[in-house]
Protein backbone atom coordinates (compact mmCIF):
# COMPACT_ATOMS: atom_id res chain seq x y z
CA UNK A 1 0.00 0.00 0.00
CA UNK A 2 2.89 2.21 -0.11
CA UNK A 3 1.56 4.03 -3.16
CA UNK A 4 -0.52 6.24 -1.50
CA UNK A 5 1.12 5.81 2.00
CA UNK A 6 1.09 9.76 2.60
CA UNK A 7 -1.85 10.88 0.44
CA UNK A 8 -4.84 12.10 1.79
CA UNK A 9 -6.89 10.37 -1.03
CA UNK A 10 -5.97 7.40 0.93
CA UNK A 11 -8.14 8.56 4.00
CA UNK A 12 -10.96 10.30 1.87
CA UNK A 13 -11.19 6.86 0.14
CA UNK A 14 -10.31 4.17 2.20
CA UNK A 15 -7.84 2.63 -0.33
CA UNK A 16 -6.53 -0.05 1.81
CA UNK A 17 -9.89 -1.86 2.60
CA UNK A 18 -10.96 -1.11 -1.04
CA UNK A 19 -7.98 -2.73 -2.36
CA UNK A 20 -8.37 -6.07 -0.51
CA UNK A 21 -12.60 -6.50 -1.68
CA UNK A 22 -13.24 -8.76 -3.82
CA UNK A 23 -9.52 -9.96 -4.78
CA UNK A 24 -9.47 -13.34 -3.10
CA UNK A 25 -12.06 -15.45 -5.04
CA UNK A 26 -9.73 -14.72 -8.31
CA UNK A 27 -6.20 -16.00 -8.93
CA UNK A 28 -5.57 -12.46 -10.98
CA UNK A 29 -6.74 -9.44 -8.41
CA UNK A 30 -7.18 -7.03 -11.90
CA UNK A 31 -9.11 -9.47 -13.02
CA UNK A 32 -11.49 -9.47 -9.84
CA UNK A 33 -11.67 -5.84 -9.59
CA UNK A 34 -12.99 -5.96 -13.45
CA UNK A 35 -15.51 -8.32 -12.38
CA UNK A 36 -16.54 -6.02 -9.41
CA UNK A 37 -16.69 -2.79 -11.52
CA UNK A 38 -18.60 -5.04 -14.24
CA UNK A 39 -21.63 -5.63 -11.68
CA UNK A 40 -21.48 -2.27 -9.70
CA UNK A 41 -25.00 -0.40 -8.57
CA UNK A 42 -23.36 1.72 -5.79
CA UNK A 43 -24.48 4.75 -7.69
CA UNK A 44 -27.44 6.18 -9.74
CA UNK A 45 -25.12 6.05 -13.11
CA UNK A 46 -25.87 2.23 -12.96
CA UNK A 47 -29.45 2.50 -14.18
CA UNK A 48 -28.59 4.38 -17.19
CA UNK A 49 -26.09 2.83 -18.83
CA UNK A 50 -25.44 0.32 -21.89
CA UNK A 51 -22.24 -0.82 -20.99
CA UNK A 52 -19.73 -0.73 -18.44
CA UNK A 53 -16.01 0.77 -19.09
CA UNK A 54 -13.70 -0.21 -17.18
CA UNK A 55 -10.47 0.65 -19.04
CA UNK A 56 -8.38 -0.72 -21.51
CA UNK A 57 -4.34 -1.29 -22.69
CA UNK A 58 -1.44 -2.50 -21.05
CA UNK A 59 -1.43 -3.39 -17.04
CA UNK A 60 2.08 -3.12 -16.73
CA UNK A 61 2.59 0.24 -18.66
CA UNK A 62 4.68 3.37 -17.34
CA UNK A 63 2.30 6.12 -18.93
CA UNK A 64 -1.55 5.52 -18.27
CA UNK A 65 -4.18 8.44 -19.17
CA UNK A 66 -7.13 9.65 -17.29
CA UNK A 67 -10.40 10.91 -18.78
CA UNK A 68 -13.45 12.05 -16.65
CA UNK A 69 -16.05 9.32 -17.83
CA UNK A 70 -17.53 7.28 -20.84
CA UNK A 71 -19.41 9.10 -23.66
CA UNK A 72 -22.62 7.91 -25.89
CA UNK A 73 -20.01 5.65 -28.01
CA UNK A 74 -17.67 4.43 -25.12
CA UNK A 75 -21.09 3.77 -23.34
CA UNK A 76 -22.34 1.55 -26.42
CA UNK A 77 -18.92 -0.11 -26.93
CA UNK A 78 -17.75 -0.68 -23.20
CA UNK A 79 -14.36 0.72 -24.24
CA UNK A 80 -12.63 4.18 -22.75
CA UNK A 81 -12.02 6.92 -26.14
CA UNK A 82 -13.44 5.34 -29.25
CA UNK A 83 -15.34 8.33 -30.45
CA UNK A 84 -14.34 11.50 -32.19
CA UNK A 85 -12.00 12.56 -28.81
CA UNK A 86 -10.87 9.25 -28.85
CA UNK A 87 -9.62 8.89 -32.19
CA UNK A 88 -7.66 12.51 -31.45
CA UNK A 89 -6.40 10.75 -27.90
CA UNK A 90 -4.62 7.83 -30.24
CA UNK A 91 -3.09 10.29 -32.60
CA UNK A 92 -1.57 12.10 -29.62
CA UNK A 93 -0.47 8.69 -28.64
CA UNK A 94 0.71 7.65 -31.51
CA UNK A 95 2.96 11.02 -31.81
CA UNK A 96 4.23 9.99 -28.44
CA UNK A 97 5.91 7.60 -29.85
CA UNK A 98 3.50 4.89 -28.25
CA UNK A 99 0.46 3.14 -29.23
CA UNK A 100 -3.11 2.66 -27.18
CA UNK A 101 -1.35 -1.35 -26.56
CA UNK A 102 1.38 0.04 -24.99
CA UNK A 103 -0.52 2.53 -22.56
CA UNK A 104 -3.28 2.52 -19.82
CA UNK A 105 -6.97 4.41 -20.49
CA UNK A 106 -9.01 4.62 -17.79
CA UNK A 107 -11.62 7.21 -16.63
CA UNK A 108 -12.61 8.73 -13.16
CA UNK A 109 -16.16 7.10 -13.36
CA UNK A 110 -16.74 3.63 -15.37
CA UNK A 111 -20.49 4.57 -16.32
CA UNK A 112 -21.58 7.38 -18.82
CA UNK A 113 -23.32 10.27 -16.71
CA UNK A 114 -26.78 10.78 -18.82
CA UNK A 115 -26.23 13.61 -21.39
CA UNK A 116 -22.40 13.43 -21.03
CA UNK A 117 -23.10 15.74 -18.27
CA UNK A 118 -19.72 15.89 -15.45
CA UNK A 119 -20.24 13.25 -12.69
CA UNK A 120 -22.19 14.45 -9.70
CA UNK A 121 -19.62 14.69 -7.15
CA UNK A 122 -21.05 11.75 -5.18
CA UNK A 123 -20.82 9.62 -8.20
CA UNK A 124 -17.12 10.60 -8.69
CA UNK A 125 -16.40 9.92 -4.91
CA UNK A 126 -18.04 6.47 -5.09
CA UNK A 127 -16.65 5.37 -9.15
CA UNK A 128 -12.80 6.83 -7.89
CA UNK A 129 -11.72 3.89 -5.70
CA UNK A 130 -12.27 1.86 -8.76
CA UNK A 131 -9.44 3.66 -9.94
CA UNK A 132 -7.06 3.60 -7.61
CA UNK A 133 -6.76 0.30 -7.30
CA UNK A 134 -6.02 -0.11 -11.39
CA UNK A 135 -3.11 3.02 -10.57
CA UNK A 136 -2.25 0.35 -7.56
CA UNK A 137 -2.03 -2.60 -9.97
CA UNK A 138 -0.48 -1.15 -12.97
CA UNK A 139 1.62 1.27 -11.08
CA UNK A 140 2.51 3.43 -13.25
CA UNK A 141 5.60 6.03 -13.66
CA UNK A 142 3.24 8.81 -15.20
CA UNK A 143 0.17 10.05 -15.38
CA UNK A 144 -1.49 12.18 -18.21
CA UNK A 145 -4.97 13.81 -16.56
CA UNK A 146 -7.37 14.78 -19.56
CA UNK A 147 -9.08 17.97 -19.22
CA UNK A 148 -10.26 19.57 -15.44
CA UNK A 149 -12.85 16.97 -14.10
CA UNK A 150 -10.00 14.34 -14.27
CA UNK A 151 -7.16 16.44 -13.07
CA UNK A 152 -9.20 18.11 -10.32
CA UNK A 153 -10.63 14.33 -9.04
CA UNK A 154 -7.30 12.69 -9.08
CA UNK A 155 -5.51 15.36 -7.35
CA UNK A 156 -8.11 16.61 -5.56
CA UNK A 157 -8.28 19.93 -6.01
CA UNK A 158 -10.26 22.53 -7.13
CA UNK A 159 -8.24 24.67 -9.52
CA UNK A 160 -9.07 24.43 -13.58
CA UNK A 161 -6.76 22.78 -16.17
CA UNK A 162 -5.84 26.25 -17.53
CA UNK A 163 -3.76 26.83 -14.32
CA UNK A 164 -2.48 23.13 -13.44
CA UNK A 165 -1.61 22.46 -17.13
CA UNK A 166 2.38 22.07 -18.10
CA UNK A 167 3.67 21.21 -14.87
CA UNK A 168 4.09 17.48 -13.37
CA UNK A 169 2.74 16.92 -9.86
CA UNK A 170 3.63 14.17 -7.72
CA UNK A 171 1.05 11.59 -6.20
CA UNK A 172 2.94 9.27 -3.98
CA UNK A 173 5.86 8.79 -6.88
CA UNK A 174 3.98 8.55 -9.82
CA UNK A 175 4.47 11.87 -12.15
CA UNK A 176 1.14 13.19 -12.77
CA UNK A 177 0.49 15.75 -15.74
CA UNK A 178 -2.76 17.60 -16.25
CA UNK A 179 -3.43 18.97 -19.97
CA UNK A 180 -6.29 19.93 -22.03
CA UNK A 181 -9.12 16.96 -22.85
CA UNK A 182 -9.17 16.09 -26.57
CA UNK A 183 -12.89 16.82 -26.37
CA UNK A 184 -11.84 20.24 -25.50
CA UNK A 185 -8.89 19.72 -28.39
CA UNK A 186 -11.99 19.39 -30.87
CA UNK A 187 -13.73 22.63 -30.15
CA UNK A 188 -10.31 24.53 -29.55
CA UNK A 189 -7.78 23.39 -31.86
CA UNK A 190 -5.32 26.62 -30.86
CA UNK A 191 -5.01 24.84 -27.62
CA UNK A 192 -3.34 21.68 -29.86
CA UNK A 193 0.16 23.62 -29.21
CA UNK A 194 0.19 23.98 -25.74
CA UNK A 195 -0.92 20.45 -25.01
CA UNK A 196 1.74 19.14 -27.20
CA UNK A 197 3.80 21.19 -25.51
CA UNK A 198 2.40 19.39 -22.31
CA UNK A 199 2.74 16.19 -23.67
CA UNK A 200 6.39 16.49 -24.98
CA UNK A 201 7.49 17.48 -21.19
CA UNK A 202 5.90 13.55 -20.57
CA UNK A 203 8.07 12.64 -23.53
CA UNK A 204 11.28 14.06 -22.13
CA UNK A 205 10.76 12.55 -19.04
CA UNK A 206 10.45 8.91 -20.64
CA UNK A 207 13.30 9.20 -22.36
CA UNK A 208 10.83 9.41 -25.64
CA UNK A 209 12.09 12.84 -26.82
Amino acid sequence: MALFENNIIKDVYGISEMIAEGCETVNDPFEALRQEVMTCTKCPLHSTRKNVVFGVGNTKADLMFVGEGPGADEDEQGIPFVGRAGQLLTKMIEAMGLSREKVYIANIVKCRPPENRNPFENESMTCIPYLYRQIEYIKPKYIICLGSVAAQNLLRTNVGITKLRGEFVDLNGIKVMPTYHPAYLLRNPNMKKPCWEDLQKVMKEMGLK
